[in-house]
């Protein structure tokens, strides 16, 4: 270690110890930070039962999850989301860049103080929220949390917990059958190292969708949260000449957009459908696409729906999407509905838009049942009520 080394290791601890505005500038090149980009404090709820969610917020669901727990009585949540990479500006009660927070000791400190001061931690996808406080070791992390009366629950969004072998040996179409998909070895080990720290930390596993409950037996299904009101249109769908067909893909591969596209497009070439594909759309201009379109097309290759079905379900219209027979019975089982979408594979996607395009009756009547269906399974209260009762005051 050369003497300038060591002087510069020792500048950096001691800027460290300093307020961010003071100390972010001293730092030495590479660890410089522009202490303006750090967020306010997040802010700990005075009710009784305090809850914190994070690191992820996928798809916003975080602090739509938090949102949902503050309608419970004596509950207050927050959300707060440590960004990897673009996040469509879904809502979060804090949000911090990744980079920030292995650059910024002050911020681990007073993000560290606040969580303490929650009474429960829902730890999201089994990543770290502390920067490099503690090595980046998420159950580390936990330890210290529980070491301070803080309890502790896990919650799945998907692909950190799904496991590609189980997947690909039940579905033809899975994703994880795709030889050139290359994230396989990383998903898989990703899996892998979730479901250890699942078995290291003994902890209520909550996730949000069905087909998660057979990757982790006895975990809780606590179902995609969105805002029926904010998703709803005036204009009934199904009524165009021309159906207008849309796809929302946020990842091509697991959507399975290449295998639905080329049917997509010679069918609007036909004037069968007019095709409508938003991709890296901020999440504040959906409920118009939606809106404008008829017919919505999830994903092909998972078997499950997602928050883009249960958003298009609360705008009435139309949601197709490939659906595996647990899926649909966890649903019917867990609340007593049937789920209002049509299922196909990308072998009978063109057949299903012919025949929706023909004769729109059955069509219409599955569309109208989809509001309804997402105020009562997916507005939140379902949600709440099984984090309440597993987490938050379960049955002595």
């Amino acid at each position: 270690m050369t003497v300038l080394g060591a002087v510069g290791r020792a500048l950096d601890r001691l800027t460290d110890l300093l307020p961010a505005r003071a100390g972010a500038p001293l730092k030495r090149g590479r660890l410089r930070y522009d202490a303006a980009e750090l967020p306010p404090p997040l802010g700990v709820p005075d009710q009784p039962v305090r809850v914190l969610i994070a690191p992820s917020n996928a798809a916003g669901q975080g602090w739509s999850f938090a949102r949902a727990l503050e309608g419970l009585d004596g509950v207050g949540a927050r959300s707060l989301q440590i960004s990897l990479a673009r996040d469509f500006g879904f809502s979060a009660d804090a949000r911090i860049r990744s980079e920030l927070t292995a650059l910024s000791a002050p911020w681990r400190r007073r993000h560290f103080a606040e969580a303490t001061r929650f009474t429960h931690a829902i730890v999201e996808s089994g990543r770290p929220q502390f920067g490099t406080m503690f090595g980046g070791r998420t159950g580390d992390e936990i330890a210290a949390l529980r070491a301070r009366g803080v309890r502790i629950a896990h919650l799945a969004h998907g692909s950190e917990l799904r496991q590609p072998d189980r997947h690909r040996a039940i579905d033809e179409w899975s994703p994880f059958r795709d030889e050139g998909w290359d994230a396989i070895p990383t998903l898989t080990e990703r899996s892998a190292a979730y479901r250890r720290l699942l078995a290291e930390v003994d902890a209520p596993v909550f996730v949000t969708t069905p087909d998660l409950l057979l990757d982790w037996p006895g975990a809780h299904w606590t179902p995609l949260v969105v805002d029926p009101e904010l998703w709803a249109a005036d204009e009934p769908a199904l009524r165009r000449p021309r159906l207008v067909v849309a796809h929302a893909p946020t990842n091509r591969v697991v959507k399975g957009t290449d295998l639905i596209e080329p049917v997509l497009r010679r069918l609007d070439a036909e004037g069968v459908i007019e095709y409508r594909r938003f991709e890296g759309v901020p999440a504040e201009r959906m409920p118009e696409n939606f809106a404008a379109a008829d017919v919505v097309l999830d994903q092909f290759r998972m078997g499950i729906y997602s928050a883009v079905s249960v958003e298009a379900m609360a705008a009435g219209r139309l949601v197709i999407a490939h659906l595996h027979e647990h899926t649909v019975d966890a649903v019917l089982n867990r609340t007593g509905l049937r789920l209002p979408m049509v299922s196909a594979t990308p072998a009978t996607l063109e057949d299903r838009l012919r025949g929706i395009a023909r004769d729109r009756e059955g069509a219409m009547a599955t569309a109208a049942e989809g509001p309804a269906f997402a105020r009562a399974v997916h507005d939140g209260r379902l949600t709440a009520e099984t984090i309440d009762r597993v987490l938050l005051r379960p049955p002595e």
